[in-house]
């Protein structure tokens, strides 16, 4: 494509190429931009005629992205965010009136202990300010990829760093080990033995392992697992009258109230902490809303979470 070309490209072609990149498939890169998919292969035709290059190709039942298109990923997303900055820089944010939705992916744990007292805070900052909050799942950074989240919330251990998302440190959580308040076997902290005896009860989410798993596999630490959750909230249910034992963030386990009959003892290893960082998108980097939130994210960890 000679620079004569550029002329006959406007803008909803990129915002349509970038869309066909990441979905790979006319179908899906329809609905994310809501036109018929009849509008969708049109454009791709356009697309491949001044590329001169198919782009993408079938395979199966789907569509793999031929090199040409693979080499436009990084330099589409680029020009396309480059371009919203310049219309972002341009719009305000005011919290007191703006009706603003947020879509904030994070665990269990993180809703209990930081996103619960924050949202209290916003709702007086922002009345009309809405949440959509998704739990993690293992296909987190192809949401986040898709712009379908604008906030991830989530162990630093397990995030891939990429250069395609900004992070900021929100806080730290130690490990403990957490009983049935009524568990004899158990003193003020187990032993290895004790540890590996114990029925356990297991915290992963579908491929996405937990940073204290991680951390007991990598120390060689066995575990007599009994019962695996998705949800580290639901663990109280599963302990009391039991047994079992299992290890969770100190800050959570606080959280629990007295009905949950917990007590927390010392693990048998050392764990390392958990990092917590909040994850965005580029394109978001400079909307104003979004800044302003992340500051308040940020603020608000600082005030209350390095606080013991």
């Amino acid at each position: 494509m000679c620079q004569m070309e550029l002329s006959r490209i406007d803008l909803n072609l990129l915002v349509a190429l970038d869309a066909l990149l990441s979905e790979r498939s006319v179908t899906r890169a329809a609905d994310r931009l809501t036109v018929g998919q009849p509008a969708m292969s049109a454009t791709l035709m356009r697309l491949r005629k001044l590329f001169d290059d198919e782009l993408l190709v079938r395979q199966g039942r789907g569509m793999i992205l031929t090199p040409v298109a693979e080499a436009l990923i990084q330099p589409v997303r680029d020009v396309i965010l480059h371009v919203e900055a310049v219309f972002a820089a341009r719009r305000t944010f005011e919290p007191s009136t703006t009706g603003r939705s947020f879509s904030v992916t994070a665990n269990d744990y993180v809703t209990r202990v930081f996103l619960r007292p924050l949202l209290e805070i916003l709702a007086n900052e922002a009345p009309n300010l809405s949440f959509d909050i998704n739990a993690v799942r293992d296909d987190y950074e192809t949401r986040l990829s898709r712009e379908e989240t604008d906030l991830l919330i989530i162990p630093s251990q397990v995030f891939p760093g990429h250069t395609a998302y900004s992070y900021e440190v929100l806080f730290q959580d130690r490990y403990v080990c957490a009983v049935d308040a009524d568990n004899a076997e158990v003193g003020a902290a187990l032993t290895l033995e004790q540890f590996s005896e114990l029925p356990y009860v297991a915290f992963n989410v579908g491929l996405l392992r937990s940073h204290a798993e991680i951390q007991l596999d990598a120390q060689g630490v066995a575990r007599n697992t009994q019962v695996s959750i998705q949800s580290p909230t639901v663990a109280p249910y599963l302990l009391r009258g039991t047994r079992r034992v299992t290890i969770i963030q100190e800050r959570l386990g606080r959280a629990f109230d007295e009905a949950a009959h917990l007590r927390l003892v010392e693990p048998p290893v050392e764990l390392a902490p958990v990092t917590m960082v909040m994850v965005w998108g580029r394109h978001a980097e400079h909307d104003p809303g979004h800044r302003w939130f992340r500051q308040r994210v940020a603020a608000f960890a600082g005030e209350t979470m390095g606080q013991d």
